[in-house]
């Protein structure tokens, strides 16, 4: 048994096994999952040392409690009066008056998060989503017959297939004109990627970050204003139109809200579909399972894709009052990291974690979070894309297998900047 080391911070000792280190976070999710294998089982809450590579590097950052296990990750998200979400919900301690507005509903708490998301939530009800389904499978037939007509049957599939699907729902959703949505998805990818997308490299990350903000804010403000003065059937329409307890809405809240649908709602459903084509490449005979009968099995097929992929790996809470975790005494003020990747694989809910495997059910698996308050507002979208592109995908293109991803290294995203792939071209 590996036993903790002995360095202190405050009355805690940083755990010895090491979550916080730039090289465990540039280690592959299987490489990764050895660690909260050890962590699992022998110490499910454990304390650490801050994380390594911030934007905001801040002296007084004393570290983290690691929740590993799903029981417990279920606790903390469903308990909102203890584990707030208002400090940011990234692991970085981020200056109070920059979180709502990087995060927006993520970083609230009740009753204002009960408020705003009610407001918000029609946009994503299981009905409206299947109203939806018809645009959803018009982007997603383009975008495959786009893909398969290229004449010598290689791409990159995030950027030519992956990417595309999700911006595109999220400008129907919002209402965004056909003749932005370019400028807006641009925006959304350096914004994510800390890259300029051309080589220049005169940017930090995070200068590139703040100015894809900026320039977001700006087109929300923009479309705010466009849908005052034409008002459509989009949700950009409720929200300047809306009322909460009499009050409407400020700028600052629309665009708040417009940030995070366009970066967040974008990159998790993005990076499950590159990583869907990874492990259907990987594995065939899970592939050959599902397409012999696509339409009965793409639901299951997703649900498992979701779970092994765990696109957003982390999500943190901070307690506001002291309170207990398994064994482990938790002070007002704690940083508490969920770690999502590590409850997907818990063999105390799945069996074999391990295995990749399309049948099974069920799946409670915690990718779109661990219920209560902040369960994904957009989960049913992203499932509704993720099955319309799968199937269509594999109908059109049954030999399309990726290549070798390149992945990006950090805590909030497990994702691949690039992903190869060949198929045999359409006439």
């Amino acid at each position: 048994m590996n036993a903790p080391h002995t360095v202190h911070a405050g009355e805690k000792r940083y755990d010895s096994v090491d979550l916080s280190s730039l090289a465990f976070w540039s280690q592959t999710a299987e490489e990764r999952e050895r660690s909260f294998a050890v962590l699992r089982a022998e110490r499910p809450v454990s304390w650490h040392r801050p994380v390594e590579g911030r934007l905001l590097p801040d002296p007084d950052d004393a570290g983290f409690w690691a929740v590993v296990r799903h029981e417990d990750i279920m606790t903390v998200s469903r308990h909102t009066d203890v584990f707030a979400s208002s400090a940011g919900v990234l692991f970085e301690n981020i200056p109070e008056d920059l979180v709502e507005g990087s995060q927006s509903l993520l970083a609230m708490d009740p009753p204002r998060h009960t408020k705003i998301r009610r407001l918000v939530s029609g946009a994503f009800t299981p009905r409206h989503i299947h109203r939806m389904q018809q645009q959803i499978s018009a982007h997603a037939r383009r975008i495959v017959r786009e893909l398969a007509h290229r004449p010598d049957g290689r791409a990159d599939f995030m950027r030519d297939c992956a990417s595309l699907l999700p911006m595109r729902v999220i400008s129907d959703v919002m209402g965004i004109p056909r003749e932005w949505q370019d400028t807006v998805a641009a925006t959304v990818s350096r914004s994510i990627s800390g890259t300029d997308g051309e080589g220049d490299s005169r940017q930090s990350p995070l200068e590139l970050l703040v100015e894809g903000h900026r320039r977001l804010r700006g087109m929300a403000l923009d479309l705010a204003g466009l849908r005052r003065r034409r008002p459509a059937q989009d949700l950009m329409t409720v929200l300047v139109r809306a009322e909460v307890d009499g009050d409407r809405l400020t700028d600052a809240d629309i665009a708040d809200f417009f940030l995070l649908l366009c970066l967040a709602g974008n990159d998790s459903t993005t990076q499950t579909i590159g990583h869907g084509l990874r492990l259907l490449t990987d594995l065939p005979e899970q592939r050959a399972w599902l397409r012999a009968d696509l339409d009965g099995r793409i639901g299951s097929a997703v649900e498992e894709i979701l779970r092994y992929a765990t696109p957003v790996p982390t999500f943190r809470r901070t307690a506001v009052a002291p309170t207990q975790l398994g064994d482990r005494h938790i002070s007002a003020g704690d940083k508490v990291v969920m770690f999502y990747t590590s409850g997907n694989r818990d063999a105390a809910v799945f069996r074999e974690p391990g295995c990749f495997d399309l049948t099974r059910d069920p799946n409670p698996h915690l990718s779109f979070g661990g219920g209560g308050a902040h369960y994904c507002l957009a989960a049913q979208l992203a499932r509704a894309q993720l099955r319309i592109l799968f199937r269509e995908l594999l109908r059109v293109l049954p030999d399309i297998e990726a290549g070798e991803p390149e992945f990006l290294t950090g805590t909030s995203i497990h994702g691949m900047t690039r992903l190869p792939c060949h198929f045999t071209p359409r006439g």
